[in-house]
């Protein structure tokens, strides 16, 4: 069948070719993804290349000081799906007493207290060690290029910026100096740089210079990063107090240590069939079950249920997140998860039976036998709207509230090698920047509980449930579409609604990211101060007034968030049979590209 908007109007055509495709949340990304691949690298040369000038062009969107989660196949073993485990635990010193005995109730959304160990990094160098062909010295010249010579500022830079002003200028005086220089916010267009981390970025090639082989050099990269200048210099800057987002000062807990100690790696993804196809995510340390979740779930209602387009459609798919995300917000956890259970078809089979036609207004997690339930914290947001644009990555500050978010970056190459990428954390105002290093930590602890009885509660040496999220789609055992997305809680929400119109509904790649979006946010907020919205759904206006007016009957607590705002969707996609690929990118904002031949 085809569903409705499949039709409509689109803002560019998806891209078509045989040679290589890259798609990311940056044209600047993109192309040097793109000039990679043009010059003979692989996809995972090409994403490496592209994520480390994110770093630098979208510093409100990740950082250095982050982490990231990938997904990748390789041309010589395309069966099989292997996440790039790119995010950091807490460090040693991260215990509930010492957060307690601070008087918080909740991890800081901003702030050093919130720095898991960064691993974007190093995550980054392992891939092109072990998958990529190109040295790093080649790999890292855009990033440095651009950190060194200056890029043209997007507009949402100074947007963020504008908003934790005060807070730079009265209590994170590194940031300012930094972001801020000469006291002036920059104007969207202008030539910025970054050449502190251009540095840094110098020094971890030059710590391989004396080694012969390129697998050295990139191990001796890895060394310098977790034992050299970052490590120290990091971990001595947040000894000193500074403001966090409930309004307290307090030091930071991260030691070098901690950033010796970490290594990324590599898991197996975790995946289910639907419809035909096998979709493949990361495991429940992340969010990425909740899609699948989600898929089983909605595979058992006809194809005219799935439709986001249409009143029920839109209904169903609310309801049906519903469940999985109150599963997740209960059981999800770095550590024992049930899921061979919540990925079952009786368990699926037993959540539908609770979609009526009415939304639900409560958090409703599953019963799973031999599982304690223990219930996140269910704290109503101020004025029941939540977050109206489903930012994705906020962190929030008394001093000055913004909405940060995050990047994502899909490339695959003529040989087959395709890889699904989500980079965050350490934005420009998730804490105070480092001047020798020209970046802050992250803040991706805000996502465990101070609640010792949750699967989540902080720990030392655990990893935080991220909500980075990236997908893989296989057909007949061959990996035929790499996709992501920006947007924290809402990663795998606007995922299933790409999935539904591409695999169901008979839309192009293009066509499904252009068409209306819509999320729950009824749920337990990933960031600080972690309210939820009960019944709460937000909505591109140009889903029609018809669809949004019946949602409300249905008692949905509609916000209405414009009409080109929700989602940053990028993909990549191949036809094993013939070599053709596609690749389409987000019109929103302007900034998202897609680039291939």
């Amino acid at each position: 069948m085809t569903f409705t908007h499949a039709e409509d109007f689109t803002t560019r055509p998806t891209l078509e070719g045989h040679f290589g495709m890259s798609a990311s949340t940056h044209w600047l990304a993109t192309a040097s993804a793109q000039a990679v691949l043009e010059r003979g690298g692989n996809a995972f040369d090409a994403a490496v290349a592209g994520a480390f000038v994110l770093h630098v062009v979208e510093p409100h969107l990740n950082g250095p000081g982050g982490d990231m989660t990938g997904l990748f196949v390789t041309a010589e073993d395309p069966s099989h799906p292997t996440v790039l485990m790119g995010q950091g635990p807490a460090p040693a010193a991260a215990t509930l007493e010492h957060y307690t005995g601070l008087g918080l109730d909740r991890v800081p959304g901003a702030g050093a207290l919130a720095a898991a160990v960064p691993a974007a990094v190093d995550a980054w160098l392992l891939l092109l060690r072990d998958h990529g062909t190109w040295d790093l010295a080649d790999v890292l010249a855009f990033a440095i290029d651009y950190a060194e010579n200056g890029h043209p500022v997007v507009p949402r830079v100074p947007a963020t910026i504008r908003t934790v002003k005060e807070l730079f200028e009265t209590h994170w005086p590194t940031s300012a100096q930094h972001w801020m220089p000469d006291g002036e916010i920059p104007k969207p267009g202008q030539i910025i740089t970054n050449r502190p981390y251009a540095q840094v970025l110098r020094e971890l090639i030059e710590a391989g210079s004396d080694t012969s082989s390129r697998e050295e050099r990139i191990d001796a990269a890895r060394q310098q990063w977790k034992t050299g200048k970052v490590a120290r210099v990091a971990a001595d800057f947040v000894t000193t107090s500074h403001r966090h987002s409930d309004g307290g000062d307090y030091a930071g807990v991260i030691t070098a240590e901690d950033f010796a100690s970490f290594s990324a790696g590599y898991e197996d993804a975790v995946s289910i069939e639907f419809r035909g196809y096998t979709i493949a995510k990361i495991g429940p340390w992340g969010q990425g079950p909740v899609l699948l979740q989600t898929l089983k779930i909605l595979d058992g209602f006809e194809d005219h249920r799935l439709d986001p387009g249409t009143e029920l459609g839109a209904h169903t798919i609310l309801e049906a997140l519903k469940l999985a995300m109150a599963d997740r917000d209960t059981y999800y956890a770095d550590g024992q998860v049930p899921l061979e259970t919540l990925l079952s078809d009786d368990y699926a089979a037993q959540r539908r039976q609770l979609i009526s036609e009415e939304a639900s207004l409560e958090f409703r997690p599953g019963d799973i036998p031999g599982m304690k339930k223990v219930l996140p914290l269910l704290e109503e947001a101020d004025g029941g709207s939540g977050s109206a644009f489903g930012g994705g990555e906020p962190t929030v500050s008394r001093d000055g509230e913004t909405k940060g978010d995050t990047c994502h970056i899909d490339v695959v190459d003529r040989w087959g090698n395709m890889i699904s990428a989500t980079p965050s954390g350490g934005w420009l105002q998730s804490s105070p920047t480092i001047p020798e290093l020209g970046f802050p930590l992250g803040t991706r602890l805000q996502m465990n509980w101070l609640d010792p009885e949750s699967p989540s509660a902080l720990q030392p040496g655990r990893r935080p449930r991220t909500t980075l999220t990236p997908t893989l789609v296989f057909k007949d055992g061959q990996p035929v579409m790499a996709l992501g997305t920006p947007g924290g809680d809402q990663q795998d929400q606007w995922q299933l609604l790409f999935l539904l119109r591409y695999l169901v509904g008979g839309h192009t790649p293009q066509q499904a990211i252009d068409a209306p979006a819509l999320h729950t946010t009824a749920l337990p907020s990933s960031f600080w101060p972690r309210q939820w919205t009960p019944g709460g759904a937000v909505v591109e206006d140009r889903l029609g007034e018809e669809v949004i007016s019946g949602l409300e009957h249905r008692g949905h607590r509609i916000t209405h968030a414009g009409d080109w705002t929700l989602g940053r969707l990028s993909c990549v996609t191949r036809d094993p049979a013939t070599g053709r690929l596609q690749a389409a990118a987000n019109p929103r904002q302007a900034q998202g590209y897609a680039a291939g031949r």
